[in-house]
Parts: C-alpha cells; structure tokens; sequence
C-alpha cells in the first residue's frame, strides 16, 4: 500500500532553534515531508546520507558557529544548490537587513521572509513556489529549432548550440564549462542525452562537490560485501549501472586526487573495480563533466591531473554567463513571466521603459537562476501591475555587480613598477616577503568577504583551487604570527 506521505513535496527546514524547527514542522506537516538540521555540517551529513534531494529547503542564514553572522547560511545556500541544481529554497532569518536579503537572493534564493513570519505565509509561499516548480518540470520548452529548449539568440547562444550539435552523438567525453547557476546541467542532461541516440538509456549524475570524498569511489565504482564497515552486501556503483548510458559529473574539479587515477583509467579503456574486488568489469557509458573553475589553472597548480584534464576535454562545451547574452536577458524575461502568469492564473507584470533599461543593464551575476528567481517573486508580488525601477532594484543583488577586476592591481608592469617606485621612496625600510605576505592576507581576506566565508568561492575568486587556499592560509596565519626577520 502507498504511504500517502510520499505523494508529499519534501521540505528541509534548517534552523538552529529547536523550537522553530517544532512549531514550523507542525504546521507544515500536512503539506509537506518534513526533514530538519540544525546547523549547515548536520544538513550536509544529511544530504549525503540520504539518495534524494528535497525538493524545497527552509532556511536561516543565522546557523553555528557564527548564529549572528549570515555568512553559514549563504555558504549553505551555495552547498544546496550544488548538491541540487533543482531546489527551490526559502530563507527565513532574522539577518533580514537589505543587503543580505539581495545576497541570498543572488546566491540563488527564490525567496527571503523576515523572522518572525507568519506560518501560514510560510505555508502559502512554499506551496507556489512547489507549484511553479512542478509547472517547470512538466513543462516542454523545446522547439523544432531547438530540441533542447535552450533559449536565446545572441552570438553566445548560437556557439553554444553549434557545439552541442557537434558533440552531442559523439562517445567521446565532454567538458562543459561555465559559472554558477547558468544551465550546465540542462545543457548535460537535455542536451548531451535526452536529444542524443543515448536517450533511452540510463542517466546518472553526481556531484563531486556535494558528496563525502569517502563515498566517491564506492558510489561510482560499487563495492564487494565487506568492502567496509556498513556493506553488508554487494552493491553496484554508477558506471555499472548506466551501462550504455550517460554519467554525468558536475563540479569534477572536486574530485579527490586519489581518485583521479581510477577515472582516467575507465575513460581510456572502460575498465573499472569495485571497491573490495579485484575482478575487473566494463563500463560503455559516456561521461560527461562540469565545473565553473579553471581546470588548466588547476592543472598548473598540481590540484588536477593533467592527463585526466586532457582526456574529459576532448570536447569542450562554454555556458556564456547571462552577462554576455545582450537581448536574451529581455527574451528570458518575457519566457519566464508569461510562464508564471499562466501558471499562477494571473495577469502578468509590466517594466516600465526605465526599469526595462536597468533590467538590460543588470549583471545577474546568478545567471539564468537568479533571473527566474526574480521573475517568480515579481510575478507573486505585482500581477498585472507595470514595475517601476524603484521596486526592480529591490530584486537585485546591486553589491554583487562590481568586478572583481575593480580592486586587482594593475597588470602593467610598468605601472606597478612606478606604484612600487613611489612607495620605496617614501618609506626608509622595506621588507619584501612581508610585504607580500600583507598584499596575500588582503587578498584572501577581500575574497573570503566577497564570498562571504565560503572557502570554495573565495578560491574560485583568486583563482586557485580549494586546497591551495587552505594551504595558503595556513602559512600566512604562521608566517604573521612569526617574529619579524624570522624564517
């Protein structure tokens, strides 16, 4: 017999109060599957012990160790959306000043709700922003121009097509690369296989960057009973089970070192073992990989192998980041609000001509994420109503639009050179490597402030892998805290 919970949407509710976390669960119960967390290490554990997703996550960005600090929650939200491209997420905090509000939003957010919040608003928000989300997975985008559904005319979207149609049958591996939140997985899974010869074969994603490095290997490759505490029978991984099939590996620049060597292995011959087994086994899927970091930067800095990064890049696949897309931006829009006006049975919402140009002008440093984000809540907040710029700007995330390129140093040798020159004349000792040190402590400082704490993306900004960040700034804590002259 069906349990009827399981016709259920799921709902994550990460809050560090208990007693929130009890009186939201009660009242969302009725409508919803109810999991909770109480701190961004225990929802992460729980994602990865678990085989599904949530579809919608409840969260507050006030979490421990710094609960009077918003910088957990939105690492959180970061951690969510790589776990889940798919997850819809809510915030509900009491860091409800504006800027955060933007922030949260910006990281890909689809609402922000100010504590304390009525429960029934709550309930009333999270049951249209399943529905839209049911809506955008039945729906079928695509067109006899594009199978795909992707949108957009620009010159980006056109290259972007063209490779797709050029790789898309091929058995060969594929690198598709391209920033946060801008369609790297549609672009695996609708493109690369559901239009493909593969599409009624299996389909298998991963996230490298959202799973225990511990679990990588045993859920790729399978394991033997016994292989390690836990395995009390044999189990198959990925590569064995998508058979002819597509496996798709989002975030690959996660992926342990230790594993490298196994996954180049299986892309060279296609033989692989499972955990605890010497018997060798054969694996025909077609792997395709994501990332939004450099690769051949971490290559160079010894973070990834280069013979794995030659051999997944056979294919190379760029997903233009919505700054780059012109008028799409405006096509995007009105695909998204006549979308959400049918489904929401209202009249959809009008930009005046100045809030259309700042919607032109906006960097949407979210992507096509944080777009639709923004229409949805426009579309809930002002149906059949003409927008004005006033109330656009409420919707974006304006501190997020400066370049980084902003507050790097010039990269004219001779200008640094006249820089160093003036600074060498007005100080009667210099001291080189502490020098040094002091730029790269305010560097990684400005990047861990951008990013707010979250070391991935502080990384991606300086433009060096995780662990060489780490690395970093464990000498330098070592390196200032040692007496001056010392070694």
């Amino acid at each position: 017999m069906t349990n009827p919970d399981s016709r259920k949407p799921s709902l994550l509710i990460v809050d560090d109060d208990p007693l929130i976390i009890d009186t939201l669960a009660f009242f969302l119960k009725r409508e919803f599957r109810i999991s909770t967390a109480g701190s961004r290490a225990d929802c992460i554990s729980l994602l990865r012990s678990r085989g599904t997703t949530p579809q919608l996550a409840l969260v507050d960005l006030g979490l421990p160790p710094q609960p009077h600090l918003p910088d957990e929650g939105f690492a959180l939200i970061s951690d969510l959306l790589a776990h889940s491209p798919g997850i819809r997420i809510v915030v509900l905090s009491g860091q409800n000043d504006e800027a955060n509000a933007r922030h949260a939003r910006a990281l890909g957010a689809t609402e922000f709700v100010a504590k304390p919040a009525d429960p029934e608003q709550l309930r009333q928000i999270l049951l249209q922003i399943h529905a839209f989300q049911s809506a955008e997975l039945a729906a079928q985008p695509a067109t006899v121009e594009d199978p795909c559904g992707l949108l957009g005319n620009s010159v980006p979207m056109q290259k972007l097509r063209a490779q797709i149609r050029q790789y898309g049958d091929s058995p060969f591996p594929v690198l598709i690369e391209g920033e946060s939140g801008s369609g790297k997985e549609i672009v695996a899974s609708c493109c690369l296989h559901r239009m493909t010869s593969r599409r009624d074969k299996p389909y298998f994603a991963l996230n490298c960057a959202a799973i225990s490095p511990t679990l990588v290997e045993p859920t790729l490759f399978g394991y033997a009973k016994g292989a390690f505490t836990g395995a009390a029978q044999a189990k198959s991984g990925y590569f064995e089970d998508a058979m002819d099939g597509t496996l798709f590996l989002d975030e690959i620049g996660e992926l342990p070192l230790e594993l490298q060597p196994k996954l180049l292995r299986v892309l060279e011959n296609g033989e692989f073992q499972r955990v605890g087994e010497t018997q060798q086994r054969v694996s025909g899927a077609r792997v395709i990989a994501a990332t939004n970091r450099d690769l051949r930067k971490e290559v160079r800095e010894g973070g990834f192998r280069a013979d794995l990064y030659h051999r997944l890049s056979v294919f190379t696949i760029n997903v233009p980041p919505l700054r780059e897309m012109g008028d799409d931006k405006v096509l995007l829009l009105r695909h998204y609000r006549a979308f959400y006006a049918e489904q929401a049975r209202q009249l959809p919402f009008e930009l005046s001509d100045d809030a259309l140009s700042r919607w032109q002008a906006y960097g949407f440093p979210g992507n096509v994420r944080e777009l639709r984000n923004i229409v949805i809540r426009l579309a809930t907040k002002h149906p059949g109503r003409t927008v004005g710029v006033a109330e656009l700007e409420e919707e974006f995330d304006t501190g997020a639009e400066g370049s980084l390129s902003s507050w790097l140093p010039p990269q004219d040798i001779d200008e640094l050179a006249e820089i160093a020159l003036r600074q060498l004349q007005q100080r009667g000792q210099f001291n080189l490597d502490d020098t040094l040190l002091r730029w790269e402590q305010g560097y990684i400082q400005a990047a861990l402030k951008l990013s707010h704490g979250n070391v991935s993306q502080a990384a991606r900004l300086l433009g060096v892998n995780r662990t060489t960040l780490y690395n970093r700034m464990e000498v330098l804590e070592r390196d200032l805290d040692a007496p001056s002259g010392t070694s």
